[in-house]
């Protein structure tokens, strides 16, 4: 892949809300040029030429853009695919995006890619892993990454960390920033018992860099419980929008990204769900330039 020679340096992107931008929406983008402040793709999605990124080399041209990798596997403790690790700089170098992220889980295991991101046990070791192959990746990509907080459906008997102090403490030892995925708060909350507000009251506002936003989907369990699974299918509920609230209220505003990744809907409902993200964004700073003034 050659790099493309941009006119422009990458715009940063805006305390605003965005959108996940999927194949499905390729021309649409370049049909209706939505007002939306920014966009989010997946990295891997870009790394085999073609159609996808001539697509993507167009949108960039109008909208500040985000890669999101889903596959270097933080957490393995095998060490980082260093092919893959030069396939994201690539497609980086092409793209030049505002913001790079990554996900804190693993899914690699003996040279084979499990393709879902897995649970770490939140202990010193792992966090040391952690540390480390976040560091390589800054180092080798020469910029700072956000990590994202994962959703999770187990937890391992001999975690000793609480995954909040595990997210800050990653933050604090490497310089890296968060990505804080309000769903997945939601989502692990429910599941294992947190408090979410206190998940969001111990994560440092200085290193939260972005917000996730999306839907997910519940299940009923024999004993009658029920598992909330974050599937990325639907609009986001009620409650996941108060913890946002809470959220902008701790860290102010910070861009925005809706994301939706199956059963995709037309492009008016995702940006209708940015509209949303965007007006408490907006009451946000509105509340901090108060505060401020006072």
């Amino acid at each position: 892949m050659s790099p493309v020679a941009a006119s422009n340096p990458p715009r940063p992107v805006p305390a605003k809300a965005g959108i996940g931008l999927r194949f499905q929406h390729h021309q649409a983008v370049l049909d209706v040029a939505p007002d939306v402040a920014w966009m989010e793709v997946h990295t891997e999605n870009y790394m085999g030429g073609g159609t996808p990124l001539r697509y993507l080399d167009a949108i960039r041209r109008d909208y500040p853009i985000s890669l999101h990798g889903v596959g270097l596997s933080l957490g393995s403790a095998e060490g980082l695919d260093a092919a893959h690790l030069e396939r994201i700089r690539r497609v980086a170098e092409r793209v030049e995006p505002a913001l790079m992220s990554e996900h804190i889980a693993w899914s690699i295991a003996n040279g084979t890619y499990l393709a879902d991101l897995l649970p770490l046990p939140m202990t010193e070791e792992a966090l040391a892993v952690v540390c480390r192959h976040v560091d390589q990746v800054q180092s080798y990509l020469k910029r700072r990454i956000l990590v994202e907080n994962p959703s999770t459906y187990l937890r391992f008997q001999h975690s000793a960390i609480p995954e909040w102090e595990f997210m800050a403490a990653v933050a604090a030892r490497t310089g890296c920033g968060i990505l804080c995925d309000v769903n997945n708060i939601f989502v692990s909350a429910h599941n294992h018992g947190w408090d979410g507000s206190t998940y969001l009251a111990a994560l440092p506002p200085a290193a939260i860099g972005e917000i996730h936003l999306a839907g997910h989907s519940v299940r009923a369990l024999p004993d009658g419980s029920s598992l909330r699974i974050d599937d990325h299918g639907s609009h986001v509920i009620a409650e996941v929008w108060a913890l946002y609230r809470e959220a902008l209220a701790r860290f102010g505003p910070v861009p925005t990204l809706i994301e939706w990744d199956t059963d995709v809907p037309p492009l008016d409902v995702l940006l209708g769900e940015a509209d949303c993200a965007g007006a408490l964004l907006a009451s946000a700073g509105q509340e901090a330039h108060r505060a401020d003034a006072a």
